[in-house]
């Protein structure tokens, strides 16, 4: 016997995908579009309405806000410099570190959660898309970075010690997109919308944010849809192990794009 839902539940549940939207164009604005003033605006609009709506998604959408208010506090560059990864990272921390802790420990529902040993083998198909993303890599990366110089967006890394902390930065940057916009947007906003509807939301999230970091010109057009697919495998998955080895691949890419695109000699090895 089927369970009837109330016109009034129906009408509820279509309504939440209004402050949703919101938090996500406040991203938007925030880091695309780097105004400061209409994006918290937007934030602040999109909690008013979770708030007559629905007091679980005021909870989800605020966390998610949390993550958001914070990176955007602090400049998002690729500067490498020692004060600058200190600031950008203990920002990246907290953006992570605050949902999580508030989720489990004073929302007591655990719903942020960073599955790592999940005791689940990879598939076939999962273990030969690793490779695939090497080849895309390969095929993608240097065409854009070289031919619309966006490559300069990032610091020439020539020496020892900056070549490591390039490194560091790329990897590092890697893992939290996924543990913020994956584990942590996606997942709050899943709580609450199809699918669908969540990884669009995120993904703009997603684009958003390595759009200020540098990511400008066409990166858009590989961006989102990688957004999407890395949502679309952690929702079959439930792994971040495997999602960050993925993103992670994509990067090792990308790094080695940025030491030939600044020091042409080195790693000769590109087509575009």
């Amino acid at each position: 016997m089927s369970v009837s839902t109330s016109p009034q539940t129906i009408i509820r549940q279509r309504l939440k995908l209004v402050p949703a939207v919101l938090v996500s164009g406040a991203g938007f604005v925030l880091f695309a579009l780097e105004n400061r003033l209409l994006g918290f605006s937007l934030l602040v609009l999109a909690l008013l309405a979770a708030g007559f709506i629905d007091r679980q998604l005021l909870k989800d959408l605020s966390l998610i806000g949390v993550g958001l208010a914070v990176m955007s506090a602090v400049p998002i560059t690729t500067d490498i410099s020692t004060e600058h990864m200190v600031v950008m990272g203990t920002a990246m921390i907290v953006a992570v570190g605050f949902p999580y802790f508030v989720s489990r420990f004073v929302f007591k529902d655990h719903a942020v959660r960073f599955p790592v040993l999940t005791g689940q083998r990879w598939t076939k198909a999962e273990k030969w898309y690793l490779p695939v993303v090497l080849v895309l890599g390969y095929a993608v990366l240097p065409v854009y970075m070289v031919r619309t110089e966006v490559y300069r967006n990032w610091p020439a890394a020539s020496d020892t010690e900056d070549i490591f902390r390039l490194f560091l930065g790329t990897n590092a940057l890697g893992i939290w997109d996924e543990l913020f916009f994956i584990c942590t947007a996606f997942t709050l906003l899943r709580r609450h919308l199809p699918e669908w509807q969540a990884n669009i939301l995120q993904a703009v999230l997603f684009t958003s944010f390595l759009w200020e970091l540098g990511f400008r010109s066409w990166a858009p057009l590989f961006i989102f849809p990688f957004a999407l697919l890395q949502a679309r495998i952690f929702s079959a998955t439930k792994s971040l192990s495997y999602i960050v080895s993925v993103h992670l691949l994509f990067d090792f890419v990308l790094f080695l794009v940025l030491l030939h695109a600044h020091n042409r000699e080195w790693i000769d090895i590109f087509l575009y």
